[in-house]
């Protein structure tokens, strides 16, 4: 199965998917701290089991995201013991990434609706 994550070559629907959701990177991962704090990798599983395995994005790109979110005041970062392992960095979101996620899930809403009219969607759902 192809996943959104492995742009085709070609420039097929699967690149164009991929490049879309490239764009909301950050909502995404606002998105997934929005229920509870998590750790990084975590945040990867989630955001994988949540498509069902179909979109996948890459740790690089997720930890750009994560020193992006933090610099930025939308997430904060701590590390967890050691009780498990490993010490763990978590990510917690904002009130500040609160409202950012809101008004960028308000944004995708009326750009959706809008794509949709142009493309006549409407009626064929």
């Amino acid at each position: 199965m192809q996943r959104a994550s492995d742009s085709t070559p070609d420039g097929g629907a699967d690149a164009f998917a991929a490049d879309l959701l490239r764009g909301h990177t950050d909502t995404i991962v606002l998105g997934v701290l929005r229920g509870r704090d998590r750790y990084g990798f975590e945040i990867y599983k989630a955001i994988r089991d949540a498509t069902g395995g179909d979109y996948e994005i890459k740790e690089a790109t997720l930890y750009a995201a994560y020193r992006r979110l933090v610099k930025d005041g939308l997430v904060e970062a701590y590390w967890g013991d050691e009780s498990q392992g490993g010490r763990r960095k978590y990510y917690r979101i904002t009130d500040a990434g609160r409202a950012v996620y809101r008004r960028n899930v308000d944004a995708w809403v009326v750009t959706r609706r809008t794509i949709d009219s142009l493309l006549d969607l409407k009626g064929s759902r």
